[in-house]
């Protein structure tokens, strides 16, 4: 089989999945049995992620939960068979190092690193390194966590790592001159925007390097979904502006109907993760449990109607900028990454 990658956007059409944006969890994973595998879910334990363990998990799966709030993930996960909980922080480099080499004493391979933590809509927050904090979380803390699992992860002889974009990556393409904002005024949404091109140009890059070891890399957008806590610190007036929630902080129930369930919203991230449909190729953007076309500047898009918002940038799938992104992560975390 010749594996085909995704740089340039050369994969980026409709596969005919058969799956659309109504699909749900359990319509993806109907007949594919994880048994024997071990999984890793970053954010596992509310919206989309939590959806996405409990599905592994029906599905036979070992899942380890990588938690900052340990406290919530265990009220969270309550009731939920063979998943297991671990203390890591995303933005501090440590507590990822530590959560690593505690996997990789207890586990020979990984099956599946589902890269699904993140932060959206904050005020300007730096890590201990002086990077802007969703650059930190949504990017670069995946981006070592990922470089240090690598041998468990070509050990798997099949492994997939899934990386949860967002069509934000429209907002921004990624800037080079100045990825964490100390020459240029701090918009929260540039901010957000370039850390989901960062997941796409990451997942472009890793695909490239991986697959002659079996490890294919996806990214995607869960769709506008109801019922998840990323925008948890953002102002209820942002919500209320923008037109979803009304004058008590209650969503309209006119937006509410336009938005995906969570286990709608999961169902991509679990497509992605198990579907055979996939095997073969990698590095793709995906959306609505399908292959998202290229947005060339020919998709009309409606923030009324979640449905047209779809469709991934020529710039967040350009190879040399997957490249370039790969070089300055390995620089601004201080970890080689060959992926050899």
């Amino acid at each position: 089989m010749i594996l085909k990658d995704n740089y340039n956007g050369n994969l980026q059409r409709a596969i005919h999945s058969g799956f659309n944006a109504q699909s749900t969890t359990h319509d993806v994973i109907k007949g594919i049995d994880l048994s024997g595998k071990t999984i890793i879910v970053t954010g596992g334990y509310a919206g989309i992620g939590l959806e996405t363990v409990k599905t592994f998990v029906n599905a036979g799966a070992k899942v380890i939960v990588p938690a900052r709030d340990v406290n919530k993930a265990v009220a969270n996960l309550k009731g939920v068979k063979n998943v297991t909980i671990e203390k890591m922080d995303l933005m501090d480099p440590r507590s990822v190092n530590y959560f690593a080499e505690k996997f990789l004493t207890a586990n020979d391979k990984l099956h599946i690193l589902v890269n699904n933590a993140g932060i959206m809509w904050v005020p300007l927050q730096r890590d201990n390194r002086g990077y802007e904090s969703q650059l930190a979380t949504n990017h670069l803390g995946h981006f070592q966590l990922t470089a240090k699992l690598w041998p468990a992860l070509k050990k798997a002889n099949g492994a997939r790592v899934i990386n949860v974009s967002s069509f934000g990556h429209q907002i921004a393409p990624f800037n080079f001159e100045d990825p964490n904002f100390l020459n240029r005024e701090y918009e929260t949404l540039q901010g957000y925007g370039q850390s989901k091109t960062a997941n796409n140009l990451f997942t472009v890059e890793l695909d490239h390097r991986g697959k002659e070891f079996g490890v294919r890399a996806f990214s995607l957008h869960p769709g506008s979904v109801n019922g998840t806590d990323l925008g948890r610190v953002a102002p209820m007036a942002l919500f209320q502006q923008m037109g979803t929630h009304d004058e008590n902080g209650d969503i309209k129930p006119e937006v509410a109907a336009t938005l995906k369930t969570v286990e709608q919203g999961a169902a991509t991230t679990v497509w992605c993760a198990t579907n055979q449909q996939l095997d073969g190729i990698g590095g793709v953007y995906c959306e609505n449990a399908d292959v998202a076309e290229l947005d060339e500047g020919d998709i009309a898009h409606d923030y009324s109607a979640p449905s047209t918002l779809r469709g991934v940038k020529p710039y967040s799938v350009n190879a040399e900028h997957a490249i370039k992104l790969w070089k300055l992560s390995e620089e601004m975390t201080g970890i080689l990454f060959p992926a050899n």
